[in-house]
């Protein structure tokens, strides 16, 4: 198993990266989180990484922290995703936005991700929580702190107030919330629960 590299990037074309490790060449596949912290050709750089092995390949994936491959790593035990699939969601949202999606009940936010239909929303949704609440955090279901977002602050907020998290997902996901501050969020949510 190739847990990790540390080498001389040769090449970035996404999602391909190229890491040259004592004169060795690996072709890394990267989230676009990953591809667009990296550093520029020439440079050196760590990824932690995952290798994926089947009759007819070996694919490297390569993540730039250890929660983005704990992350990929539980996505490809859930039935019907695949790495291409868990790719596009790290590709799509931090893993700290994904665990919010799951632990809200967001499948709205989950349809958005490329290749991800309802009924696979709702069963990352329902799997995703079962491992969650199962290890309470362990290396199994990676749990960081992120600078939460307008829209997840006025989520944890109308929850403050008690409404359950199915019934703020259908007020918020009528809500055109791009460009609003969690206050404004909030004030239309609860003008909308009002009617």
């Amino acid at each position: 198993m190739i847990g990790s590299l540390r080498g001389k990037l040769i090449l970035k074309q996404a999602p391909l990266v190229i890491v040259e490790c004592q004169g060795v060449g690996y072709e890394v596949e990267t989230p676009m989180s990953t591809f667009l912290d990296l550093p520029a050709v020439g440079d050196e750089l760590f990824l932690h990484t995952h290798l994926l092995v089947r009759e007819d390949a070996q694919t490297l994936y390569g993540f730039s922290s250890e929660d983005e491959r704990l992350l990929f790593r539980t996505l490809l035990k859930i039935s019907g995703v695949g790495a291409k699939m868990g790719l596009a969601i790290l590709s799509t949202m931090s893993v700290g936005d994904f665990q919010r999606c799951v632990e809200y009940e967001d499948a709205a936010a989950l349809v958005k991700i490329p290749g991800v239909g309802k009924k696979t929303a709702e069963r990352l949704i329902i799997e995703m929580r079962d491992k969650i609440e199962k290890s309470g955090g362990a290396p199994d279901a990676p749990r960081v702190t992120v600078e939460a977002s307008p829209r997840s602050e006025a989520v944890d907020a109308l929850m403050a107030l008690g409404y359950k998290a199915g019934e703020v997902n259908k007020l918020i996901a009528s809500m055109d919330t791009d460009g609003q501050s969690a206050e404004d969020i909030i004030r239309r949510a609860l003008k909308q629960a009002a009617r």
